[in-house]
């Protein structure tokens, strides 16, 4: 299936949208400009147009016909606190943000689709376009459902797509159940006793203990979590001392862990402090392990049927088959998985070619991924919300 004429005909206008919000990118809940770019965007194509819930979110809402189903279709708008290296002409004009993740992308790729349903009328109900704030940490999702996201816009069903660097341009990848992982952030410090580094006998030396407690941490994953139940313990983080001649006090570890399941989420919840506490003692040694309350993100579970039809919809375009089916969860964290826990939906992932990994200062979104998203939202809609076909 090729895509639609007036689809590649926004083009050029889509690729200016995307690079003006990738050089003006905005943290968490601070999307001001770019929530009253999107704002406009939807107002002079006719949709009504919710703003102020979560702070810079904003709801652009099509009807058409006469069906009483309704879909949701989220694009995530922050940028993150990185300082951009690409070089490019529209590189940040802010030292230290950038779009470095593609929600420059996925914003474009909803007000593109917003001009598709502004014109085509292809689809039978409602279409609500969620643009959200605060996606990178903070978790902007839970926010608004928290200030009621779902119960101002009821749906049916609720989608939502991130861009997977590595994977083909435009390509669809997607599997029921767990999508993307759980994460948990764990601060630690390991407290000995400091002293001169030419004595280590009469130190207890948090280094050396931090050190063992980083290699140990892995056989969590290797050897007492379920090898078909996905997790990972990544050490992010680790400070301590000053001197390459005096042994401190304390070491600071941070600990990002990634888990796919409720049973591996208890295990690691239960392991890690067990270990980290044994592994200090054993160097004479304490440790003071705390799990930061901001960041937690529950596992992202696709709805079956949602599924399904994103499946459907990738392969109805002339996408294959084995290359659309994901043969794991994605293991980065999204909140998108709070929408998937109040509706049913799919979260799934559009290629983006060779581009630069997510978080990488080098890294942009590919524009050519523009119109095949778009196209894609729109068959999605229209095999979501079927137009009715009157038989004479």
């Amino acid at each position: 299936m090729g895509i639609d004429p007036r689809i590649k005909a926004m083009h050029a206008d889509l690729t200016a949208i995307r690079r003006d919000l990738h050089t003006h990118p905005e943290l968490c809940f601070e999307e001001f400009r770019t929530s009253s770019l999107v704002a406009e965007e939807l107002k002079r194509l006719g949709a009504d147009v919710t703003t102020g819930i979560a702070g810079t979110g904003v709801i652009g809402t099509f009807r058409n016909g006469t069906g009483n189903r309704a879909i949701a279709i989220r694009a995530d708008m922050d940028a993150l606190p990185i300082t951009e290296t690409t070089g490019l002409p529209y590189a940040s004009k802010t030292r230290g943000k950038m779009h470095a993740c593609g929600h420059d992308g996925h914003t474009t790729m909803a007000l593109g689709l917003a001009r598709i349903l502004s014109e085509a009328r292809n689809f039978n109900g409602t279409v609500h376009l969620v643009f959200q704030p605060a996606e990178e940490d903070i978790s902007g999702a839970k926010r608004m459902i928290e200030e009621g996201l779902f119960e101002r816009f009821p749906v049916d069903a609720v989608y939502g797509l991130h861009n997977l660097p590595g994977v083909p341009a435009g390509q669809v990848m997607v599997r029921p159940g767990a999508i993307t992982a759980a994460i948990e952030i764990y601060d630690v410090q390991i407290k000995g006793i400091a002293g001169h580094g030419a004595l280590p006998h009469q130190t207890a030396d948090p280094i050396v203990a931090a050190s063992a407690i980083v290699m140990a941490l892995q056989t969590i994953v290797a050897r007492n979590n379920d090898a078909l139940d996905p997790a990972v313990i990544t050490v992010g983080a680790i400070h301590g001392g000053v001197l390459a001649t005096a042994i401190p006090e304390t070491v600071d570890l941070k600990i990002g862990v990634r888990t796919t399941s409720v049973a591996s989420q208890k295990l690691l919840a239960r392991r890690i402090p067990d270990l980290i506490n044994d592994q200090a003692k054993s160097f004479g040694c304490t440790a003071n392990v705390r799990v930061e309350d901001a960041v937690i993100y529950p596992v992202g579970i696709n709805d079956a049927e949602q599924a399904a039809l994103v499946r459907q919809v990738a392969i109805s375009m002339g996408q294959s088959a084995s290359e659309t089916d994901l043969r794991g969860p994605i293991m980065f964290s999204e909140d998108f998985a709070f929408m998937l826990q109040k509706s049913p939906g799919c979260f799934f992932g559009i290629g983006n070619g060779s581009s630069k990994a997510l978080h990488d200062p080098g890294y942009d979104f590919n524009d050519e991924v523009l119109l095949k998203g778009v196209a894609f939202w729109a068959e999605l809609v229209a095999q979501a919300l079927p137009v009715e076909k009157h038989v004479t």
